[in-house]
């Protein structure tokens, strides 16, 4: 019994430096194209595109929701956040990469606002819950917002200051969402790219809290 919580709270704590996994130098092979949408994966990207990136639990389901919404070019899961390079899925659910299973959002900015982006993001999970996502538990299932420049920043603080206002109203905790520049983003291996469109009865752990995000006007 003492070993089962010692794991399960090593999967709760963000690993030393000390205690990571080696990871290793190259990347690990993963599809070269979107199984959807089959636009390369890895790039080139188009002119003009911007990229974002957020965590909010397992990134089967987080992934689907971006693909589908209008404006964006390209999606991928991944992960980032943590300290082990070029990670695999059984090293990151150890807990001892510290990564977050992610989403990499490539977009076009006239089609779809980035705001718009951070509304779906806030709505299809629940961002109070620290290092879990449901039943999903453990550092890899943490909320974050990895950012792209100072525009993306800001806005990602606003909105998450917009969206803690409106849990407060309906009586929900506070929100523990990381908000970072972007760090390196490890793609996966091709079995998790687009992993509902090849099984579309697959598991999806999003759940939303029901509460609306407005978010605030960009001056």
């Amino acid at each position: 019994m003492f070993f089962l919580s010692d794991m399960l709270n090593k999967k709760l704590k963000m690993p030393a430096p000390a205690e990571a996994l080696p990871g290793r130098d190259r990347p690990i092979p993963t599809a070269s194209k979107h199984y959807v949408s089959k636009r390369p994966l890895k790039g080139p990207y188009p002119e003009g595109l911007e990229q974002a990136m957020f965590g909010l639990g397992c990134f089967w389901g987080a992934e689907r929701l971006f693909w589908q919404a209008p404006g964006v070019w390209v999606t991928a899961v991944g992960y980032a956040g943590g300290i082990t390079p070029n990670p695999t899925y059984q090293e990151t659910c150890t807990g001892l990469t510290g990564h977050a299973e992610v989403v990499l959002v490539v977009f076009d900015p006239k089609e779809v606002a980035y705001g718009q982006l951070l509304k779906i993001f806030w709505e299809a999970h629940d961002p109070t819950q620290g290092m879990r996502q449901g039943n999903d538990v453990g550092t890899t299932y943490r909320s974050a917002i990895y950012t792209y420049g100072e525009a993306q920043q800001a806005e990602a603080i606003a909105s998450r200051e917009a969206y803690q206002a409106a849990l407060k109203s309906a009586g929900r905790d506070k929100i523990t969402t990381e908000i970072a520049p972007a760090p390196e983003f490890y793609f996966a291996e091709e079995d998790h790219q687009q992993y509902l469109a090849k099984n579309p009865y697959g598991y999806c752990g999003l759940k939303g809290t029901g509460v609306s995000c407005a978010i605030p006007q960009q001056a």
